[in-house]
């Protein structure tokens, strides 16, 4: 059972940070959060992190409750590797549309078609695919574990087709994919970049392997959030196209204040492409979360069970 937020009536304080630091204390909490977070939410964060890097943090974390400012499969993915400890979500509404283009009744009627294939499932997905699922992967191992995997063992790739293509190309394996994508990676506008890249020549595109081939052909480097962002703090150029979800561009510019860093545009007429889902989590809401301790995640214990297995095979292969 879920216990909603109160009442918009009832006014936070003022100090919104401070509160969070002291309701932190008193919980013995931590704060995870994704690099598509709103800024305020990423500069309260103890970790900001993409989705390997959250894991191997819910894996690793001492703190009593863990607070995850993301959405619903990141957190499910804490609950799933921290069955004791308190798990809180600031807005339950934050799904993920990668995740809900894989419904787990279509997606074991799928697996049953191929039959001695193998599941590696990319970790955007709901507690009950990964429960059906062998591997969990990220956008930043996904090659890396797909080339552990004997040659001769076929595999099921799922749910996203884009990255599933990618990791194709770049182990030269044939993967049976899974035809799921992602709202936000998948609706960038090739045309659009083109032109941007026209007014700005001297920059270099970075785009994550969930965009669509056409965008990935005009990237001068693909990687997972962590490596588009580790990449143009080495790179030698002062201005960068970033083809995945904005709120990465907020940890750049903290790190690299001289750069120019331009969000690549959707195929509709806004400027940037922000993820709706991400984007419902609010400074506000995280701390009435703390404050009622709610809402809290809970998963049945067969599917926990079930779905911690290749979570720690993902862990486990990806020293």
């Amino acid at each position: 059972m879920f216990i909603t937020a109160p009442p918009s009536t009832i006014q936070p304080p003022l100090d919104l940070f401070a509160a969070i630091q002291d309701l932190k204390r008193d919980l013995n909490a931590v704060i995870l959060a994704h690099y598509y977070q709103e800024p305020d939410i990423q500069d309260i964060a103890d970790y900001i992190g993409d989705s390997l890097g959250l894991s191997q943090q819910a894996a690793s974390t001492e703190a009593e409750v863990i607070v995850f400012a993301g959405v619903h499969f990141m957190a499910e993915t804490a609950k799933i590797l921290n069955p004791q400890k308190q798990v809180l979500l600031p807005d339950l509404a934050a799904g993920c549309s990668l995740a809900d283009s894989c419904p787990p009744a279509e997606f074991a009627a799928f697996k049953a078609e191929h039959p001695g294939h193998i599941v590696i499932s990319y970790i955007n997905c709901s507690a009950e695919i990964k429960a059906l699922s062998d591997i969990i992967c990220t956008s930043s191992n996904a090659v890396k574990l797909v080339q552990q995997i004997p040659p001769q063992q076929p595999i099921i790739f799922a749910p996203d087709r884009n990255l599933g293509r990618y990791v194709m190309e770049q182990t030269g394996r044939d993967l049976v994919l899974w035809q799921g994508s992602c709202m936000v990676h998948e609706t960038f506008s090739e045309r659009k970049l083109v032109g941007l890249k026209t007014l700005h020549p001297e920059a270099e595109i970075l785009a994550h392997p969930e965009c669509e081939t056409a965008v990935l052909r005009h990237a001068d480097f693909i990687g997972s959030t962590t490596a588009l962002l580790n990449y143009s703090g080495r790179s030698d150029r002062q201005t960068f196209i970033v083809a995945t979800e904005p709120g990465i561009i907020h940890q750049m510019q903290k790190q690299m204040p001289d750069r120019t860093f331009i969000p690549a545009p959707p195929l509709n007429n806004c400027p940037c492409n922000e993820c709706p889902h991400m984007r419902l989590n609010t400074l506000e809401k995280l701390y009435w979360a703390m404050k009622n301790r709610a809402p809290e995640i809970t998963l049945p214990e067969p599917t926990r069970l079930a779905a911690l297995q290749p979570i720690q095979r993902m862990l486990a292969m990806s020293h």
